[in-house]
């Protein structure tokens, strides 16, 4: 069985893909992923030994741009879907299409001849409460480059295309705890579980040196947040817990962050660090917190964009951490978070719900496309 993958957005939108194709090559399938060409995505796909067909623009040149031209990226990701997703899809027998609205791939699948799945990592776009803004905003976007390509090919127009993108059964790449589906969509959503890719590799020797000299330190990083409403969010987290009289390990990530007196990382094995930390302070994506959640790690939350509210309300809701109230915290505001997270009865609740998280997702979601062919 030979299986396309398409995804386009940052990290969080790129690893689930790749931890699904390198199930799949596991199993005995070829598996080849359409990502966009970030030097990161490139060294991610070459350690998962997973193909690699570069589609779209630099996702970390296009957000380091304060307002960037959602409506040319748009339509620029439609073209895209129908050229080089089209042509690397030929003899293909499924496209796995997530990420920003993969809008053309279902056509791609269909004028193949192929199965295609729409698969996302969260309940946002699958929230009731949110579906008529959604269908405008999306319709605003994606309809009229979408409605080009199948008018092109003699098909009628998508009159709602994010309806269109996620079919009637929709897979949800989230775990059931972080992402309970009771009462938020009628659609008859497939929930795998979330799609991990493994990670072994060891962490630095300085790194290692560091977290041995002391108590467990806590965890500050944004991930591919570049951090435009909240620059100085790195710095006020370290000054806090500085004033606590705690040992950081900062991120630089996409906001490029670099605070004097602690530990400043780069790219590094999350699931090997996260069990050796006090708390992770973080955006509230959805691959940050599920390995924070399945590390068992107290987490404050401070949500910029899209689901990530949603993540930081759930993670508070479990009892394992806290979310702040909105992207731009204060000295006061984020102290208040962390002392949450910072409680031994939440650290001891953070470490039953890890328990709970379920990592047979990448597994069960592949023997669905090679049971079902």
């Amino acid at each position: 069985m030979r299986v396309v993958l398409l995804t386009y957005g940052s990290r969080g939108d790129v690893e689930p893909i790749v931890a699904l194709a390198a199930k799949l090559r596991e199993l005995g399938s070829e598996a080849v992923v359409c990502a966009p060409p970030d030097e990161e995505f490139v060294t991610l796909m070459d350690r998962a030994g997973v193909p690699h067909v570069p589609l779209g623009p630099s996702v970390r040149e296009l957000m380091s741009v304060a307002k960037p031209d959602p409506f040319g990226l748009a339509a620029g990701l439609v073209d895209a879907r129908f050229d080089i997703l089209a042509k690397t899809a030929e003899g293909a027998d499924a496209i796995v299409a997530a990420g920003l609205m993969p809008a053309g791939a279902r056509t791609v699948a269909e004028q193949l001849g192929i199965r295609y799945v729409f698969a996302s990592y969260q309940l946002y776009g699958l929230q009731k409460a949110v579906w008529q803004t959604d269908v405008a905003r999306i319709n605003a976007f994606y309809q009229q480059p979408l409605n080009k390509h199948l008018t092109e090919l003699g098909l009628p127009p998508v009159d709602n295309v994010r309806d269109h993108v996620f079919t009637d059964r929709p897979w949800l790449a989230a775990d059931p705890v972080i992402c309970p589906l009771e009462g938020v969509t009628e659609l008859d959503v497939v929930q795998t579980g979330a799609w991990i890719l493994p990670d072994s590799r060891p962490l630095s020797d300085e790194l290692e040196e560091f977290l041995n000299a002391g108590e467990p330190p806590v965890y500050v990083g944004f991930g591919s947040m570049h951090l435009h409403a909240a620059p100085e969010l790195g710095r006020l987290a370290v000054d806090i817990l500085r004033a606590r009289g705690r040992r950081v390990v900062l991120a630089r990530g996409w906001a490029d962050l670099d605070v004097e007196d602690c530990f400043v990382v780069g790219d590094v094995n999350q699931q090997a660090l996260f069990p050796r930390v006090a708390a992770v302070i973080h955006h509230g994506g959805a691959g940050t917190t599920h390995t924070a959640t399945r590390a068992g790690a107290p987490q404050v939350v401070v949500p910029q964009i899209a689901d990530q509210p949603l993540f930081a309300a759930r993670v508070a809701e479990l009892g394992i951490g806290a979310a702040h109230d909105g992207p731009t915290p204060t000295y006061e505001s984020l102290s208040a978070a962390l002392a949450t997270a910072l409680d031994p009865a939440t650290a001891a609740r953070a470490k039953e719900v890890a328990g709970t998280v379920r990592t047979d997702g990448t597994e069960v979601a592949a023997k669905m496309l090679l049971e079902q062919g």
